[in-house]
């Protein structure tokens, strides 16, 4: 028996036969992170578009967390105020901010330039090192979207290839690729999503230098036999609670936390 990390590649084939399509479940991580906002078991919204590429993404989760944050201040002012008086000061205005505010949008060499200059500058300081190739960290995440944009959403898109998945589109540079995350504040990521890499060629070196060729071949042969262009995204439902209530530790918006070494229930 298996545990699922994502229903990604299983939608990408639907998506490529009727268009766009969705998945919506419990996923699990096996990684030793007790922090605030992971879990072992959560549940994650995976939209894949056909016919699509990465600005579609970008609107298309835009628009999707947009509906929501409006759904819930049309519908649910009495348990904001709730949040508010408990929680978290004044929430049902800052859902009114990100719903009515321009989200933004910057590379990740243009990300990394705003962390370095902050660094020199005596602005921030952090506990794991910035540079051209590093993964960005929740501290790094929080940084931008918190202090650089001032507080409002942004999408960082155009990641190294090298510290992305195999089946993301590679972009014309060679060096990076049709990647985005979104950061909001308090949280940090709350969607990741990609171009998907089309390319046979590509993908089958992609998959051999991973190793996944032999395990996947399905997912190979899907571009052989007929695919498009498609993207998609995958968001985490705990975190979008969190940003919708405030609530600082994600083990407090789901019934039954499991996370590492707990999983009573």
């Amino acid at each position: 028996a298996y545990l699922t990390v994502s229903g990604q590649l299983e939608a990408e084939t639907y998506a490529c036969a009727v268009r766009d399509v969705y998945t919506f479940g419990p996923t699990f991580r096996a990684e030793n992170s007790n922090t605030q906002r992971h879990l072992a078991e959560f549940w994650m919204l995976e939209p894949e578009l056909a016919f699509a590429g990465l600005e579609d993404v970008i609107n298309c989760s835009e628009a999707y967390i947009k509906h929501c944050l409006g759904a819930v201040l049309n519908k649910n002012a009495e348990d904001l105020a709730f949040f508010s008086d408990f929680v978290s000061e004044g929430r049902a205005d800052l859902l009114r901010h990100f719903l009515e505010c321009d989200w933004h949008k910057v590379t990740y060499t243009e990300a990394v330039e705003c962390l370095l200059s902050a660094s020199e500058r005596g602005d921030a300081k952090f506990e794991y090192p910035v540079e051209w190739g590093c993964d960005l960290q929740t501290e790094h995440e929080r940084y931008l979207c918190e202090k650089v944009f001032e507080g409002t959403p942004v999408f960082v898109t155009d990641y190294p290839k090298d510290i992305k998945a195999f089946y993301m589109r590679l972009n014309e540079d060679g060096k990076t690729v049709a990647a985005v995350d979104l950061l909001v504040p308090g949280i940090g990521e709350l969607v990741g999503g990609s171009a998907r890499e089309e390319r046979l060629e590509i993908l089958e070196g992609n998959m051999k230098k991973h190793d996944v060729l032999e395990s996947l071949w399905w997912y190979r042969e899907l571009r052989v036999y007929g695919t498009v262009k498609h993207a998609g995204f995958g968001l985490g439902f705990e975190r979008l609670v969190q940003l919708v209530t405030g609530l600082e530790n994600i083990r407090d918006v789901t019934p039954f936390p499991r996370y590492p070494g707990h999983a009573e229930f």
